[in-house]
């Protein structure tokens, strides 16, 4: 059984990575979503298990010390990491795996999985970008002030991705992503092999 393809789905904060994987994963019902382990508080529309693993700082500490992580990073004050062994066991089984990332955990995964395939959502301009973190309404000004410098910081990192996705759309671009996911699922390297000859 050829194994799993792990997608990278990763980009600038408020470019809507949720929203566009959530959408992917309701045209492809196989494709499953790696659930990150997080720090920060629960947004309202967000539950347990479901969008991430809510967790204390001491206890995500413990588990950094016990290497149970694939990557993790501190984005904001609050931290975020992807369990290593669920990812391996979900490949291992042949799945496609979604990994919806910040941009410094997408370059540890590409380090640590080569085989990984990495798209980096972008916004349709910077100013579509601003307005949708500034119209979130859950963060405090100081807050919304670190994740618009990040984010364009963050903008430069497309450059070390294999491809670029723009989301003026969340149906276009989750899609695009989808094809992506096809094209590499027939690659002779990852497996894809013609049917086998009959007789002559």
């Amino acid at each position: 059984m050829a194994e799993g393809v792990l997608l990278i789905i990763s980009g600038p904060s408020g470019v809507g990575k949720g929203t566009v994987c959530r959408n992917l994963l309701m045209v492809r019902e196989a494709l499953k979503l790696s659930v990150s382990t997080t720090t920060r508080s629960p947004r309202p529309e967000e539950e347990e298990g479901r969008e991430y693993n809510f967790t204390t700082v001491p206890r995500f500490k413990e588990m950094i010390e016990q290497g149970s992580f694939l990557e993790w990073a501190i984005v904001h004050d609050d931290y975020y990491g992807t369990h290593l062994a669920t990812v391996r066991e979900s490949l291992g089984r042949g799945e496609d795996l979604i990994l919806e990332i910040d941009v410094q955990g997408a370059a540890q995964v590409r380090e640590n999985i080569p085989a990984s395939v990495s798209v980096f959502l972008a916004p349709p301009s910077m100013e579509a970008l601003e307005e949708r973190i500034t119209g979130r309404g859950t963060e405090s000004t100081e807050k919304i002030k670190q994740r618009l410098t990040t984010a364009r910081r963050e903008m430069d990192e497309f450059v070390s991705y294999d491809y670029v996705v723009v989301n003026d759309l969340v149906e276009h671009a989750a899609a695009l992503i989808s094809s992506i996911l096809d094209a590499e699922n027939c690659k002779v390297s990852r497996g894809a092999r013609p049917p086998e000859r009959g007789g002559e």
